[in-house]
């Protein structure tokens, strides 16, 4: 509603009574009324459009740093990383063979980042922000959808999620989207070494939501292999890559840094 207010464009709840958020009678289960917008995801985006979404993600964070938030998660490693994966370990979603393992890999990889995410500044992100929740409109542009995973974060947590990828093509559509970014709002580079960190976090939250919604038949159906030991070695394995590609990063900043010093 901030954002519709300070006429950003984001698929606002529609109100009914002065409220947005309603409960079945009877029942733990909440809903919210949307208008119907039509729309399609991005694709391949353009420099244009990288530019255009760069700059409105920076109006939707700035907005989203004029008041605090005091019922959402504020994520680190605790909130999307330990309780996650103490949650899959408790009610054994990892088989028991791989659960050393997976303390292991995951304690080696929070005492390295866990400072970095104390030293970040917090504020309300969307936390979701990938393509499938942007919807670009004929004529009006970009429009953020789907606002239920909304978060108290860093900025980077929006921005990777956008230019997920990778390889030398996705990290020059990032510098695009950060230029674009930075021409609205200031960011610190420095944030940027969050980025696997948080893509580490996301592939532990991922799965226990999958756990916590795997007595529904369509999470059943849509993720057959979750219930398999190949679905827990390949995630163990990815956090192995994952922990590699963090020790690069943050030994790299630090040499960055030290070298700034130096000059």
């Amino acid at each position: 509603m901030d954002l519709e207010k300070a006429e950003i464009p984001a698929i606002a709840p529609l109100i009914f009574q002065e409220k947005t958020l309603f409960k079945v009678p009877g029942q733990e289960i909440f809903f919210t009324l949307f208008p119907k917008k039509g729309g399609r995801a991005p694709q391949d985006m353009s420099k244009e459009q990288l530019q255009i979404l760069g700059r409105l993600l920076a109006r939707v964070h700035t907005i989203g740093e004029q008041r605090p938030s005091h019922h959402r998660l504020k994520i680190n490693t605790l909130t999307f990383g330990r309780q996650n994966l103490d949650y899959l370990l408790k009610e054994n979603f990892i088989p028991e063979h791989l659960k050393e393992s997976f303390n292991t890999i995951f304690e080696r990889i929070d005492k390295l980042v866990a400072p970095a995410f104390e030293k970040e500044t917090y504020h309300r992100i969307h936390g979701d922000c990938h393509w499938g929740n942007i919807i670009w409109r004929d004529q009006e542009g970009p429009f953020f959808i789907d606002f239920d995973d909304m978060l108290c974060g860093p900025a980077i947590q929006d921005i990777w999620l956008i230019v997920p990828g990778e390889d030398e093509y996705a990290l020059k559509d990032r510098e695009i989207f950060l230029e674009a970014y930075q021409s609205m709002r200031p960011l610190s580079r420095q944030s940027l070494k969050l980025i696997e960190p948080l893509r580490t976090l996301r592939y532990i939250h991922f799965a226990a939501w999958i756990a916590k919604r795997s007595k529904d038949p369509a999470f059943i159906n849509a993720f057959p292999h979750f219930y398999e030991a190949n679905y827990w070695e390949e995630l163990l394995q990815d956090l192995r890559l994952q922990y590699v590609k963090i020790q690069e990063t943050f030994q790299n900043s630090f040499e960055d840094s030290f070298n700034s010093y130096l000059h």
